[in-house]
Order: C-alpha cells, then sequence, then structure tokens
C-alpha cells in the first residue's frame, strides 16, 4: 500500500539506494511508496551531486549567483541540455527553480546575487596532476561529498570534481589516472605511491560513513521528538 505523508529520511536513502543498486524499478517504487516518478528522479540526483546530506530537509533555502542563473538559462535557451540535465550539472535543488529564472529571463527582469545563503561560484576548470585528483576526492568525500567547499578550497570546476568522485567510486585510484597521450597508469604512478592513495581515499570514505551515522542519528532524535 502506498505510504501517506511524509517519508522518514532514512526511508528515502534505502528506496534511492535500492533503485541506484538496481534492486527495484522506477514503476514498482512509486506505486508501492505513492511518490511520483518526477519526486523519484529528484531525490536519485540529489543524492548522487549530494550523497545522503541532499535528502535530508534543511531550514535554509540554497543560494545561487546572479552569474550562475544567466548561465543557466542560456544554456536552456541553446537547446543543448533539458532543465533536469541542468540540475544534475549544477546541482540545483529542484527543475521550478529553472523554470523561474526562464521565466525572469524572459519577462527581461534582473538577477541579483544573494548576499548571504550556500552561494554556488562558477570555477573554470585547470589542469590537475594524479595526486591533485586524490587529494581533491579525498576532501570532497571526507566532507560527505560537499562540492560547494571542494571548488572554493582547490578552485576546479564543479564539472571536474563530479566526474572524479564518480571515477574513483567506479574504478578506484586507477579511475583517477589521466590516460591520455602515451602515459601508462603504472609509470604515472609506483605501488607505493598507488597504495598510499587507497587507504587516504578509504580513509576518506569511511570519514563519509561516520558522518552518514551521526546525520541518521540527528534525524531520527528530530522525529522522535515530533511524535
Amino acid at each position: 500500500m502506498p505510504q501517506k505523508g511524509r517519508l522518514p529520511v532514512e526511508r528515502k536513502i534505502k528506496i534511492v539506494e535500492d533503485y541506484l543498486a538496481g534492486k527495484e524499478g522506477i514503476s514498482s517504487i512509486c506505486e508501492t511508496t505513492g511518490i511520483s516518478q518526477t519526486i523519484l528522479r529528484q531525490w536519485v540526483r540529489l543524492y548522487e551531486t549530494r550523497g545522503i546530506e541532499g535528502l535530508v530537509p534543511t531550514a535554509k533555502d540554497r543560494k545561487y549567483s546572479a552569474e550562475l542563473k544567466v548561465m543557466v538559462v542560456k544554456e536552456y535557451i541553446a537547446g543543448d541540455i533539458s532543465i533536469e540535465g541542468l540540475c544534475r550539472k549544477y546541482d540545483i535543488t529542484d527543475p521550478q527553480i529553472v523554470r523561474r529564472w526562464i521565466k525572469k529571463y524572459n519577462d527581461h527582469k534582473e538577477f541579483r546575487t544573494p548576499k548571504s545563503g550556500s552561494e554556488i561560484y562558477m570555477v573554470n576548470g585547470r589542469k590537475t596532476t594524479c595526486e591533485e585528483r586524490i587529494e581533491m576526492v579525498s576532501h570532497c568525500i571526507s566532507n560527505g561529498k560537499d562540492y560547494g567547499k571542494t571548488i572554493e578550497k582547490y578552485h576546479v570546476s564543479y564539472q571536474q570534481i563530479y566526474s572524479w568522485v564518480r571515477k574513483y567510486e567506479e574504478h578506484g585510484v586507477e579511475g583517477l589516472v589521466d590516460k591520455r597521450g602515451k602515459r601508462k597508469p603504472l609509470e604515472e604512478m609506483n605501488e607505493v605511491e598507488r597504495l598510499r592513495a587507497e587507504v587516504k581515499l578509504l580513509e576518506a570514505a569511511n570519514r563519509q560513513k561516520d558522518m552518514e551515522i551521526e546525520i541518521l542519528k540527528k534525524v531520527q532524535e528530530v522525529e522522535r521528538r515530533r511524535d
């Protein structure tokens, strides 16, 4: 039977993880939980871009710079990417936010950068070494996949750090080695360096797990107080 009311965060996390693991299809999930496919896709996108914290309710709205708003609208108008794709690319919470920006742009209204809040800054990509990528992915993972903090600290683009985290999750340290040109991965990193990198990234993953456990404990405590 579909569940009524707001789902607990733990339930949302399990739904998304089961979907990503291929344990249950989107139609089956929507039928048993009563949520729409649009909402489920939004949860999946938030989980993939922000980790478990993306599914935890927050009291503060996320803030976006005027430059980002204009860039997103222009990309949409160019017709190369959908609104859902833009939300995934730039870590925008809700497709309705982009739709409002498009309407405002078409009405010739001015975008203003918020004076407070977690503003998203657009940073150009740059060349990096394998050691730098390991350091950045380790930092990002150990901070609960906070891409914004990683961008601010290391001055790389969102697309870069998001791509590196995904490559590490799929292929391990090998996924962070630049295979372009004639250099082979083993020539770029010796065995000792590779083992050190693996330990560093595993320690970061463990710190992320500890953070997730603490978040779930806090959420459970809040929900107990509501009962």
